[in-house]
């Protein structure tokens, strides 16, 4: 009977610990309003809204997937094409011809995109500051699908995550061959979805990856030796996953759901709600980005047979100070 009172403290200490990993409940959840779409792209063109990364005066670089263009979209909805990837004559992906997929921006405001083209043009492209020629560094072996993409610029190193072979890839910023950085089947498509590892984010020393065949947002932690740590399965039933991106510096996450129409919120601990849907303007949303109390929303209408809208969304997000 005397240890009962030192079994209650222990059992409230617990749940207490349990509380706090799991992050802020629901009433702490960031809001996501005002919802506008402010620039609207050629369907017929190409320009398929792929991927985002963010400018210093809040200007969108995108990438547009079947034009294989990148373009810079201030946020009054200018749109200027900044460069062009090389045409690939019989490329073939899963998809069918080549894809300009995902983007990432150095400080000197260098960009990197990954081009899957089924060909040896296969890999990570490097864009110099302001626009011109792309010269490619990275060389894939032509069945990858390099897809999300990110760079830590502490480490010289940038990441992919390739969505057929079911991997994430590392390569030195300088370029070269890349390296299987992380594998498993988390990772990795399945028989009735042949699209795995999808979007990527590098935040507070891991590596973050969706897998859209499995609907499921992974955690992969940075070792002290820059290998992978065991994959961490962090959310599951997000129903093709594509992009996301994370709303601050806690783990609260703002996840595109391309098929659904939806962007959802997803908290730390692995629960989830819609914030934003088709009736905002979202049609097939592939990438989310923030920046202070903005959200940034790409749509692609990659399945929009009637009347396909590809845009860049804007909305407000207030965070939660818990």
């Amino acid at each position: 009977m005397k240890r009962r009172p030192r079994l209650v403290a222990v059992a409230t200490a617990t749940v207490a610990l349990a509380l706090i990993a799991a992050g802020p409940a629901s009433g702490g959840d960031p809001t996501v309003s005002d919802p506008r779409v402010i620039a609207h792209f050629d369907f017929a063109a190409g320009q398929t809204a792929e991927n985002i990364a963010l400018e210093p005066d809040g200007s969108a670089d995108i990438t547009f997937a079947n034009s294989h263009q990148v373009a810079r979209v201030t946020k009054d909805g200018d749109t200027t094409i900044l460069a062009t990837l090389p045409e690939v004559p019989d490329g073939q992906t899963p998809v069918g011809g080549p894809v300009l997929l995902g983007i990432a921006r150095a400080h000197d405001g260098t960009l990197y995109v990954t081009y899957t083209t089924g060909k040896a043009e296969t890999g990570v492209w490097r864009i110099a500051p302001g626009g011109g020629e792309p010269e490619q560094i990275g060389f894939f072996p032509a069945d990858a699908f390099p897809n999300g993409l990110a760079l830590d610029e502490k480490c010289g190193t940038l990441y992919t995550a390739d969505t057929r072979l079911g991997r994430v890839w590392s390569l030195p910023v300088t370029g070269g061959t890349p390296t299987v950085w992380a594998t498993g089947a988390a990772l990795e498509p399945t028989a009735e979805i042949p699209f795995g590892a999808n979007g990527l984010k590098v935040h507070n020393g891991a590596v973050w990856v969706s897998n859209t065949a499995r609907a499921t947002l992974l955690r992969i932690p940075i070792g002290p030796d820059h290998a992978a740590g065991p994959i961490e399965t962090r959310a599951t039933g997000l129903t093709f996953i594509d992009d996301f991106a994370f709303t601050g510096h806690g783990d609260t996450v703002l996840a595109a759901l391309i098929m659904d129409n939806k962007v959802e919120l997803v908290r730390p601990d692995g629960t989830h709600k819609t914030v934003l849907t088709r009736a905002d303007g979202l049609d097939n949303p592939t990438s989310i980005a923030v920046r202070a109390k903005t959200v940034y929303v790409n749509s692609a209408a990659f399945f929009n047979t009637e009347n396909p809208d590809p845009n860049l969304l804007l909305a407000k997000i207030s965070k939660n100070k818990l």
